[in-house]
């Protein structure tokens, strides 16, 4: 019932909107677009103070905006849906999983795989700046199948990791975040643990990661089993016959997605981030229309004669409300501007947070793109129609004769 309810509301509001600016748009044929802008300009003060108010609000939720941008893409970019991740049944994250060795033999041997890459996923507690007592990263144990599957993980300084050996290779990110460099070592548990490299997953989730030999890795962890087993298959064709395959066979007990919904699914573990997103969204939006929609008021209030004497040389009550509205959206649409170049200076920003998925460390960088910016301005246009909606309907609705003796 309350589903249906937020749907009617939901249609009532687009329809409305569509309508407003069907209104604003057809009011162009009666009313020169110079009327208009010559409004604009005299008042340029309150103009342009409604142009930056509007601006600022924007502003801020671009903000909002880019860092669930960040979030979603350091979990999404670059996941696969031609990749498989076999998984123990039941697990949600890498590090609640095991797979046996024998498993991953009969995996890797299915018709139709073309590459496996058995890997160890661990959780170390390291220090860093923020969190003296420690921050958890996950640590990757892999194969050279692993960077064959992902070929954009490209090593950005020193060198790959050798075989059977405590050498690691550390994500950008996390080296700049925790402070670990190439020829820095470090001691987690009995184990000394030496950089060797660093490396760059191209804004993916292994951006947040450390990666190691995955059979040293486990000798040191004392983790006989893997974790999980990556599969890329010989032809796309070939996922489903895979997944029923290992989905049927009862010595496994194993379950498969692809690497696209294992990721998707991890976005469940930053809920908390979209929750805060949408509330400051909805209140930034509601501001914003309450500052247009108080622009507009004090516009339309001094002219209360002059739309009268448009209505009464024949100019319709559409055309009023539909030139108040376009007046009130090209105010809101400038803001967007200003908001959108006032949240410029946050692209970029590194920052981390919890994955409760995984407990673990999640790097990201705040990213304001064609996306953020176009829910930017899409935003400030409802902003903009419904902030001199009101106004418009109730300078339209007024008898002319009244309107008329308004001073």
């Amino acid at each position: 019932m309350i589903k249906i309810v937020f749907m009617l509301i939901a249609a009532f509001i687009l329809i409305t909107t569509l309508t407003l600016i069907v209104l604003a748009i057809t009011s162009l044929f009666r009313i020169p677009f110079k009327y208009i802008l010559g409004n604009l300009k005299s008042r340029r003060v309150s103009t342009f103070m409604s142009i930056l108010g509007i601006g600022v609000v924007i502003a801020v939720m671009l903000s909002m905006q880019a860092l669930d941008r960040g979030v979603t893409l350091a979990t999404q970019s670059n996941a696969s849906k031609n990749v498989l991740i076999v998984m123990r049944e039941g697990s949600e994250a890498e590090i609640s999983s095991w797979v046996t060795r024998d498993a991953e033999q009969i995996i890797r041997t299915l018709p139709g795989v073309a590459k496996a890459s058995p890997e160890l996923t661990l959780i170390f507690k390291l220090p860093r700046a923020g969190a003296p007592k420690g921050s958890n990263v996950i640590v990757r144990g892999v194969t050279p199948a692993a960077f064959e599957i992902r070929p954009y993980i490209k090593i950005i300084d020193g060198r790959m990791f050798r075989p059977s050996t405590n050498e690691l290779i550390v994500s950008k990110r996390i080296s700049e975040r925790f402070n670990l460099h190439v020829g820095q070592t470090f001691t987690f548990g009995p184990n000394t643990w030496n950089i060797v490299g660093a490396f760059t997953g191209n804004g993916s989730a292994y951006d947040s990661e450390i990666w190691a030999d995955a059979g040293y890795l486990g000798t040191a962890r004392h983790r006989e089993q893997f974790s999980t087993v990556y599969l890329e298959p010989s032809d796309p064709s070939q996922i489903d016959a895979i997944k029923t395959a290992i989905a049927t066979d009862n010595r496994l007990k194993l379950q498969v997605r692809s690497e696209y919904q294992y990721y998707t699914d991890q976005m469940n573990g930053l809920i908390g981030i979209k929750i805060l997103v949408s509330i400051v969204a909805f209140f930034m939006l509601f501001g914003a229309v309450l500052g247009t929609m108080n622009t507009m008021f004090s516009s339309v209030a001094p002219r209360q004669r002059e739309l009268a004497t448009l209505r009464a040389l024949g100019f319709s009550r559409r055309t009023i409300i539909g030139s108040v509205v376009l007046e009130s959206a090209i105010v809101a649409l400038l803001g967007a501007v200003v908001g959108l170049l006032l949240s410029l200076p946050v692209n970029g920003l590194s920052s981390g947070t919890v994955n409760w998925s995984t407990f673990s460390e999640l790097a990201f960088s705040f990213r304001v793109d064609s996306t953020v910016a176009t829910f930017g301005f899409i935003v400030a246009l409802i902003a903009g129609i419904w902030g001199g909606a009101i106004p418009a309907l109730r300078t339209a609705g007024m008898p002319i004769t009244t309107a008329l003796r308004e001073i």
